[in-house]
């Protein structure tokens, strides 16, 4: 299979036209596939365990029956074995393009190896693969939305205060990248003494749970005495908040989040979470389907950046996100029709 690349400079802004010049090479030995043929992809995600991965395999089966092809679903409940095992099975389903959402940015380069091996074109949707020949990255910027929770903690609390830090999940790489924007934020000011972490610790697997039993040795360490939870994502947010509620403390500290789960918007309207991230998940959804049936029919696919993955630099994709708390969770999660007005204030015990 070969791809068509080239670079245009826009507004100075990189971008690089991908497309394929021919289908995906069939055991039959043909180059393309016949009119008449359905393009089918292929989604391994990490695991459906959590609401915001429910929506984005919502939003591309919709999408997918919209441009009339198929799309063949696997969720791997968070088990690198088991994800492998589902993309050699995507591999033998004779797919022409493979997503893929992984549970571990490198255990996932093996999957993407065989797919390449079998000509089938790969692209990481929302979590980067290391080490490996993919051919397109789609995300959204997770450096900005790192950024973008440090600083509301920091604004809210003025510039000083004692903070708890949940991370993400070790094995993924966004993580990282959420982290790496945070720090950026916080630095200078813990530089200066003005920002404290009383505590921090990596989340394994987003697992609420784990959140939940870091903030409990959090409170066991400092009592009261902090003023907000830098909480990467809307499930780890969860799992401090349950752990502050058992304290009588929910309410009472500022915590952030990400992904607009319906339970975090639920919890911001009743105060226990400050903020969200609001990622629009359909919109990363839709253009993920769009851009892979692009592919394999040949078009240009243009981006907007690339990102290094330790073996090539990966032309990206980097979709827009927004900070959103009480004041403007109905011109945004409410208006893109994400979760309805009754479903966020029909709940006043989230």
């Amino acid at each position: 299979m070969k791809f068509v690349l080239g670079l245009v400079v826009i507004s100075l802004v990189l971008s690089i036209m991908i497309g394929l010049s021919i289908g995906k090479q069939k055991n039959t030995g043909s180059n393309s596939k016949s009119r008449d043929e359905k393009i089918v992809i292929g989604l391994s995600l990490d695991t459906l365990k959590e609401a915001r991965w429910q929506v984005d395999r919502d939003a591309m089966m919709a999408e997918a029956k919209k441009k009339g092809v198929d799309i063949l679903v696997q969720a791997a409940n968070s088990d690198d074995t088991k994800q492998i095992q589902d993309v050699q099975a995507l591999i033998s389903r004779n797919i022409d393009i493979l997503i893929i959402v992984p549970h571990n940015g490198k255990a996932m380069t093996k999957a993407v190896n065989m797919a390449k091996e079998a000509g089938i074109p790969v692209i990481a949707y929302d979590r980067l693969i290391d080490d490996c020949d993919l051919d397109l990255y789609i995300t959204f910027d997770n450096v900005k939305v790192g950024e973008m929770q440090a600083q509301y903690l920091v604004d809210k609390l003025g510039g000083k205060g004692k903070i708890v830090r949940l991370y993400g999940a070790p094995t993924d790489n966004n993580a990282k990248m959420f982290k790496a924007g945070q720090d950026k934020i916080l630095n200078p000011y813990i530089k200066n003494g003005d920002i404290k972490v009383i505590h921090e610790d990596w989340v394994q697997n987003w697992d609420p749970a784990n959140a939940k039993k870091i903030m409990n040795a959090a409170i066991t360490k400092a009592g009261n005495d902090f003023d907000g939870v830098l909480a990467s994502n809307d499930g780890t947010a969860g799992g401090a908040i349950q752990a502050l509620k058992e304290e009588g403390l929910a309410g009472k500290k500022l915590v952030t989040g990400q992904d607009s789960e319906l339970a975090a918007t639920q919890r911001i309207v009743a105060g226990t979470q400050s903020m969200t991230i609001y990622k629009p998940l359909k919109a990363l959804a839709t253009r993920a389907v769009d851009v892979a049936v692009d592919m394999i029919s040949g078009k240009p696919v243009f981006v907007n950046s690339e990102v290094t993955n330790g073996k090539k630099n990966v032309p990206t994709i980097f979709m827009e996100v927004h900070s959103v708390d009480k004041s403007n969770i109905k011109d945004t999660i409410i208006k893109d029709g994400l979760h309805s007005e009754s479903d966020i204030y029909g709940k006043t015990n989230p």
